[in-house]
């Protein structure tokens, strides 16, 4: 493929921009050879890879259809200032529910998806359970899935509303706490975390 206006580019164009057109179509991409490596590791709904001209990308399923395109439209394409010469397309994972277990930490609202990859790739290193609430980035943006280093693809993030949060921990008799920067609140090194369901917002 050589032009920008092919269908597949413009497609991989608006997975890299837009949370609706993901949501809509029911994929995502992401960038970047080492991700690639976690994706066919770890992610089975791994569909299409986008090959810049003499890249070296590692061994691919044979299922997955690859496209080579010239250097001039990777860097058309890529979100990244210095494009690592894969882009690559995956099928949205199935909603799924999940009770909260002792342990769990419940985002809420966090709104950078370099934040959120963040705390999602600590979280999975540390095998901490994570629940997303209302309001947090998309966890399969590209910054995000970049900001993980692959944790997405490994650990698949569950979405509940706060309502529906709460009333599971109430079930459970599960402790909920919530992080505060105020005067009265208790050092968070000073609680069993472990026991509880912690809110960072």
């Amino acid at each position: 493929i050589t032009s920008a206006r092919n269908p597949l580019m413009l497609h991989v164009k608006k997975l890299l921009t837009s949370r609706s057109y993901r949501e809509k179509c029911g994929a995502f991409a992401a960038e970047g050879t080492k991700l690639l490596e976690e994706a066919v590791k770890w992610y089975p709904a791994l569909e299409t890879v986008v090959v810049q001209e003499g890249a070296a990308v590692c061994p691919l399923p044979e299922h997955v259809r690859v496209v080579e395109i010239p250097e001039s439209l990777m860097r058309s394409v890529s979100q990244m200032e210095a494009p690592q010469g894969a882009i690559f397309i995956c099928r949205l994972p199935e909603a799924r529910g999940a009770d909260i277990r002792p342990g769990t930490l419940l985002l809420d609202r966090i709104q950078d998806p370099g934040n959120l990859g963040t705390i999602l790739r600590t979280a999975d290193a540390l095998d901490i359970p994570v629940v997303l609430l209302d309001g947090c980035a998309d966890a399969y943006s590209p910054k995000t899935v970049r900001a993980s280093m692959g944790a997405v693809l490994r650990t698949q993030p569950v979405h509940m509303t706060r309502e529906e949060a709460v009333r599971r921990c109430r079930a459970q008799q599960l402790p909920l706490l919530a992080t505060a920067m105020s005067p009265d609140a208790q050092d968070l090194r000073s609680r069993a975390l472990s026991q509880c369901a912690v809110v960072i917002g």
